[in-house]
Parts: structure tokens; sequence; C-alpha cells
């Protein structure tokens, strides 16, 4: 769901030019593209204290590539991946889904039963952009290092 059948607007597009105009470059000189700038979330607590803070911290949970803890207002909790959001009319219409840390169970929470979410599993894409490769090559080259292989780092 895009979210504009409930009344969301998608967020405007990003507006940097998609190719850096030519020049005369070398074939070792890469031409890069400006990227987005990444929220470093990990650690985040924070407050709902209105729907639309609730509303909006749930967006960013569900784009947030790691764990989040869910305290409901019994003051149980939940940790695991918030992979799903479904967008109601209101609060009680409104759940999440979360792929728990243990178990096979995906639960699925109202949002009016959310107190609050913290941000508390490493975030595993973070510093893995395509301007964060390019500068480990340049790294490596600089260093003199010849066939440069940049291999992804372990997720445990």
């Amino acid at each position: 769901m895009s979210g504009r059948e409930h009344g969301h607007e998608p967020p405007p597009h990003h507006t940097a030019p998609l190719v850096a105009p030519r020049q005369s470059h070398s074939s070792d000189e890469l031409e890069v593209v400006p990227g987005f700038e990444r929220e470093n979330l990990q650690g985040w607590i924070p407050e709902l204290a209105t729907e639309a803070d609730v509303r909006a911290v749930i967006e960013k949970a569900f784009d947030y590539r790691g764990d989040v803890t869910v305290t409901r207002k019994d003051n149980s909790q939940l940790t695991g991946y918030l992979f799903d959001r479904r967008i109601g009319k209101n609060l009680n219409d409104s759940f999440i889904r979360l792929i728990l840390e243990t178990g096979k169970d995906r639960p699925a929470i109202p949002y009016s039963e959310i107190a609050a979410i913290a941000f508390t599993g490493r975030d595993t894409a973070a510093g893995k952009s395509y301007e964060a490769w390019v500068k480990k090559y340049w790294e490596k080259r600089a260093k003199g290092e010849k066939n440069i292989s940049i291999e992804p780092e372990s997720l445990e």
C-alpha cells in the first residue's frame, strides 16, 4: 500500500540530477550520483504524545532495517522486525505486524495499544550505501591493492 488510498502523500522525490554532466574523465574515475542520507535511528525512543506522532514513528519503524521493541499500554513488550503495517481510519483500525526475535509468531498489534517504540536492533543496512562502497574501493586502491573485491560483512 502506498498510503495514497488513506490520504497520505508519498515523500517528495529526490531532485538531484540523475547523471552528472559528461566531462573528460580517465577510465579510473567513477561518476557518483548523490544518494539519500539515512537517519541513524538505532537507540532512539521517540515520544508518542499524539496520533500523528504514533503514525510518523510507525512509518520510520517500517522503513528501519533492524529490530524494534514495542511496548504495549499493558506494559508487555515484543521485540522483532516490523514487516507490515495496515493504515486504517483511526488508531483502532490500524495495526502493525512483527516477525519476533524468537518463534514463528507474527503478532498484529493495533496502533491504539502501542505505548512506545524503541529502535533497539542494529540497522543491518547502515553504512552500506553505494557511496560507502565507492569510498572503500578508492581507499583500497590508494593502498595499491589489486583485484579489489569488497565483500559484504556478516550480519551476525
